[in-house]
């Protein structure tokens, strides 16, 4: 009897949304919402760190500098040994790292040592983000997947909320300690993690485990009736994850997409970064009590969460390159008009506007870039995209820092992440598709269709 060939990816690909895309949905929401929440949680502490530990302005941008290095390269690190050893086992021990670490760094009374658990709390942040969106797009259908993935980085900014509401409510009384002490709830629940959380489909057929790919394509697909005895394709696939992961990013004229990608991710989390770690300093330098400088916090976490999931919707109706690019020019524009009003209402609507075309143009992306490669190097692309990016992320904290300790009023500040802004709609603009490993294909109305090889 001849064998079925099937191939697993476009059974995931073809399917309705299921039980076991919710599965992979819920877990990926809950640990980037960790991640949203760990970002938020340094800049709504840095008001109270500042006054107890005597910090200046360059020495507290400076912490949130080093524990950046650690989330590039824990990107860097972990990305690749995914791609060879699996996700879920690397997901599952980023979480740890950042649990066990963030809840030490609440019970230090030393800068330095604050410091060195930051910064390998921030190894598991950096390796767990390319993970949750590289499985989230493996286990999301073709369909809709730019709208699921935007949702489930919804996550971010539903974390930075979480982290702004305790600021507000729970930190006046029981100390800037206790949000970091929450971040000891990943751990709780790594068990069931492990125990409920499917491995990525390329690793199963990577190591050829039959039973487990005929598992899920049967929840997936009910009536494909699949089985160990279909042929899975093992012996080509897994000549495509030969080689270094890193290598393929470059490869079959990717090189100029692979550095447009970067440069616009860069000027991205330069933004992201610098506003999540200074606002609400900033905004209570400009004369506002510290209650409604975190209030400002949360309108910015809103508008990251209304921008995914808006953009998402739109990049699936016009394709993401002119959504990515669109909102990147109005994010400048919001920028560069935030410093020009005294308005309350107004700024409330500009720093809306400024998240979603931050953190809200980063989620539209993250899901382009990721299947911009083939699927054996996707969690490479998007961690590594992610990885250089972070230098952005990295300078951001500092610059500011200095850009406020030169004396120019904070608001006026606001107006220099006009320029990264630009720069991120630039490097959207030279990505090629013709190279990517997806088909373009034309749409009504002029927008474009991602087609998986």
């Amino acid at each position: 009897m001849r064998k079925r060939f099937v191939h697993p990816a476009e059974v995931m690909a073809a399917g309705k949304f299921s039980k076991v895309h919710l599965t992979v949905f819920l877990w990926c929401f809950f640990a980037i919402a960790f991640d949203g929440y760990d970002i938020a949680m340094y800049g709504v502490s840095l008001p109270w760190l500042m006054e107890e530990w005597g910090l200046t302005s360059v020495q507290a941008g400076a912490i949130g500098s080093y524990t950046l290095v650690g989330m590039m390269l824990g990107a860097l690190l972990f990305s690749p040994i995914a791609d060879k050893f699996g996700r879920k086992m690397v997901l599952g021990l980023c979480m740890f790292l950042f649990s066990l670490f963030t809840a030490a760094a609440g019970l230090i009374d030393s800068p330095a040592l604050f410091t060195i658990m930051r910064f390998i709390a921030a190894l598991g942040m950096g390796g767990l983000m390319p993970n949750a969106i590289s499985l989230m797009t493996e286990y999301s259908p073709k369909k809709h997947r730019a709208v699921i993935v935007a949702t489930m980085y919804c996550g971010y900014s539903a974390g930075g909320v979480f982290a702004s509401l305790v600021g507000m409510f729970a930190v006046p009384a029981a100390g800037w300690r206790v949000l970091y002490l929450i971040g000891i709830i990943p751990l709780f629940v790594l068990p069931f993690f492990f125990k409920w959380f499917p491995e990525s489909l390329s690793f199963y057929i990577l190591k050829k485990q039959t039973r487990k790919i005929a598992e899920i394509l049967n929840k997936v697909d009910p009536c494909g009736r699949y089985s160990e005895s279909d042929d899975y394709q093992f012996s080509r696939i897994a000549e495509k994850t030969k080689g270094f992961p890193v290598k393929k990013l470059f490869e079959q004229k990717r090189a100029s997409s692979t550095f447009a990608f970067w440069l616009s991710v860069f000027s991205c989390l330069l933004m992201v970064y610098g506003l999540n770690t200074w606002l609400p300093k900033m905004m209570q330098e400009s004369g506002y009590g510290l209650s409604s400088s975190l209030s400002f916090n949360l309108v910015l976490c809103i508008g990251q969460a209304a921008g995914a999931l808006i953009g998402g919707y739109l990049a699936d109706k016009a394709g993401h390159k002119k959504v990515l690019a669109a909102m990147y020019v109005l994010g400048a524009f919001c920028f560069a008009a935030f410093g020009l009003t005294v308005n309350p209402v107004l700024l409330y609507v500009l720093i809306g506007l400024g998240g979603a075309c931050t953190v809200g143009t980063q989620n539209i992306a993250n899901p382009y870039i990721s299947e911009y490669y083939p699927k054996e190097i996707r969690a490479t692309g998007i961690g590594w995209a992610l990885g250089i990016g972070r230098i952005g992320a990295i300078i951001a904290p500092s610059l500011v820092a200095f850009i406020l300790s030169a004396g120019i009023d904070p608001k006026q500040a606001f107006m220099t992440f006009a320029i990264p802004s630009l720069v991120g709609a630039i490097g959207i603009m030279l990505i090629q598709e013709n190279h990517a490993s997806f088909d373009v294909a034309a749409k009504p109305g002029g927008g474009v269709k991602l087609e998986a090889k």
